[in-house]
């Protein structure tokens, strides 16, 4: 029997992260109808997730949906030197994902009836009863419950915790995708089986392979990757942020829109700095696009009825693979506290508040570390068990 069988709730935020939280929803009996801001399909600019348990566990425990479907994988973790070196490799399963293919497979299950595009939402309020939230476009909706997933740039956040700012990391990524099967084979031969990294002084690269828009097989697959390198915060960053049509970006510049002499010097540098193998597929993305690193974490997810997640509560810099793991961790635990107190609303969300502010924390603090350590102090040992990607810690 639904536990909320007469109760509505409102998702602010259609990505991976508030479509979990609505399946979660709507299985506990709430009537859930979910609100996106963009006002078409969203389409993650073919980047890739490392998968986690939390963020597969809706496809590995309720959908009809065989997970075998959605993921490529590899077997090992390795590194390269500049001549192409494996200077450490070592046994490690992890499987991935692309964003789309994941985004549209949760969205095939909840359905797009309920799913509003091009709603901007830009406030709330609530009373003992219900809760509000207005849009840009003059709507407003209520209901019993509302969640916050509308990601790094949250419109609600402040509500939470006014002091709640993104923070510059010191350095960007470089993300970009390329087929695999336009890689040399001596290329493909080096990549397939492994997720790569290549260590140079103050930066490194990562990347590993992810299903294609046609599929999961070898001839489809994409390599994906991220690149973080360092640019001082102030005019440099502020130049490099303007994209080709003269506007400012503030989290990324999507793709065909960084400046042409950026990515000039992207590729030269990728050539010059990197194994062969590595700077192949740097040198041959069409249209690499910049992701500005920051960090936020709100010190409040629950105010009354209204719940924030996923980014929307803590954004951290993506060194332990987890942020999308995050996300699905909090609409997860939200699902059963609301389950255990059944009724009443705002008591759920204040007892699950405390877990979720903590492991943000703990998240936050090991990525700002595991950045420091590549970025800054050249301390990163490709041996380190520390550095392994892990949502509650390294390989967990």
């Amino acid at each position: 029997m639904s536990e909320y069988p007469h109760a509505s709730a409102i998702v602010v935020g259609g990505s991976i992260g508030g479509l979990t939280a609505a399946l979660l929803l709507r299985d506990l009996g709430f009537a859930v109808d979910v609100y996106e801001r963009t006002a078409t399909p969203l389409d993650g600019r073919g980047g890739g997730i490392v998968l986690q348990p939390d963020t597969v566990r809706w496809f590995a425990e309720r959908s009809s949906r065989d997970l075998a479907d959605l993921h490529t994988a590899t077997s090992h973790v390795q590194y390269l030197d500049r001549d192409g070196t494996v200077v450490h490799r070592e046994a490690a399963r992890w499987t991935y994902t692309s964003w789309g293919t994941f985004y549209r497979a949760l969205l095939a299950d909840f359905g797009t009836e309920h799913y509003h595009y091009g709603e901007y939402a830009c406030g709330f309020s609530q009373d003992d009863d219900l809760a509000t939230v207005r849009f840009v476009s003059g709507r407003s909706a209520s209901a019993d419950l509302v969640v916050f997933a509308d990601g790094i740039t949250s419109a609600a956040r402040q509500r939470f915790d006014p002091d709640a700012k993104l923070s510059y990391s010191g350095y960007i990524g470089w993300r970009g995708t390329v087929a695999q099967s336009a890689l040399t084979p001596a290329t493909r031969d080096v990549l397939h089986d492994a997720i790569t990294y290549d260590l140079v002084p103050n930066s490194h690269i990562t990347m590993y392979p992810i299903p294609g828009e046609e599929g999961l097989d070898e001839a489809h697959r994409l390599i994906n990757y991220v690149w973080y390198r360092n640019v001082p915060d102030g005019p440099e960053l502020t130049e490099m942020l303007i994209d080709k049509r003269g506007f400012s970006g503030s989290v990324s510049i999507h793709p065909g829109q960084v400046q042409d002499r950026y990515v000039d010097e992207m590729r030269s540098a990728a050539a010059e700095l990197f194994a062969p193998a590595v700077a192949e597929v740097v040198v041959n993305t069409e249209t690499p696009y910049l992701q500005v690193l920051s960090d936020v974490r709100s010190t409040r997810m629950a105010l009354g009825r209204v719940a924030l997640i996923g980014d929307a509560a803590c954004a951290s810099r993506p060194h332990a693979a987890a942020g999308t793991a995050k996300a699905a961790a909090d609409a997860w635990t939200l699902a059963t506290a609301l389950a255990e107190t059944t009724g009443d609303i705002p008591s759920a969300l204040a007892k699950w508040e405390p877990a979720q502010l903590q492991l943000s924390d703990s998240l936050l603090r090991r990525v700002v570390d595991m950045g420091e350590r590549s970025q800054f102090t050249n301390t990163w040992d490709p041996a380190d068990p520390d550095l392994r990607f892990g949502l509650y810690g390294p390989g967990l």
